[in-house]
């Protein structure tokens, strides 16, 4: 008998939408907010309480820290100023998760910093020096084929490469701009037939037609997608009934 396939399924949660209890039953797996972009020390307890309570596996969610704008856009800041806000993110959430004796599982950085470093080798080695009083005990979430990814396998980090069942693609693997209006994917068949064809193909189909190589253990719907509940239980139902298995 084929062994069935196992992925991941995750969600940024923490960042003011209130739908962590309805999307918690759908994902194994959840990126909290610690402060940077969106959060405080209140929320990030009251969802790692939450996910614990769903069997969630937690994990950070540092990003650069710009609440004005999400932390979806570049920020022009210094080295030293960024790694400290980094540092001081993910000191907060790991102080917390062992307050409430919660195993932190993952980081896995926010927005602009994770487009950022995934392609900027500089960016990359000061957010690992940034995290590295954490990584040896947990994964890092990266995109397959990134920068970040490369060095911190090359530095012994145990990685999870992501990709996103809500994004669209551009050939060399990179997210197509928020900018854009197809950067989205809201359609619920449109989402399946991407994130299996990622899982059983090895494959993703990009804006401009291509189908390029990738790999991924770990799936991403963003919390504050469009009905991003609703897309989640079709994408988990749809999973299951394909003998595909949800769970780390």
């Amino acid at each position: 008998m084929d062994q069935k396939l196992r992925i991941d399924l995750n969600c940024d949660v923490g960042e003011g939408q209130g739908n962590e209890a309805q999307l918690f039953p759908f994902i194994s797996s959840c990126n909290i907010a610690c402060g940077g972009h969106a959060g405080d020390a209140a929320s990030i307890r009251e969802i790692l309480r939450l996910a614990e309570q769903h069997q969630v596996k937690v994990g950070a969610h540092p990003s650069y820290p710009d609440r004005k704008n999400f932390g979806r856009i570049s920020l022009d800041i210094k080295d030293e100023a960024l790694k400290a806000s980094i540092k001081n993110q993910l000191s907060e959430f790991f102080t917390i998760a062992h307050e409430e004796n919660i195993q932190v599982h993952h980081i896995k950085p926010h927005g602009a910093l994770y487009n950022d470093i995934a392609g900027n080798e500089q960016l990359a080695e000061l957010f690992l020096t940034a995290a590295a009083d954490y990584l040896p005990g947990c994964q890092l979430y990266a995109p397959f084929g990134s920068c970040i990814a490369e060095l911190a396998l090359n530095s012994g980090v145990a990685v999870c490469f992501e990709a996103f069942a809500d994004r669209n693609y551009n050939e060399n693997l990179s997210l197509v701009s928020r900018k854009l209006a197809n950067a989205l994917i809201t359609d619920p068949q449109t989402m399946t037939d991407h994130v299996l064809r990622m899982v059983k193909e090895k494959q993703v189909l990009t804006l401009e037609g291509s189908l390029v190589p990738i790999q991924a253990q770990t799936f991403c719907v963003h919390g504050d997608t469009p009905d991003a509940v609703s897309l989640l239980e079709k994408l988990h139902t749809f999973l299951e009934n394909e003998q595909i298995m949800i769970g780390l």
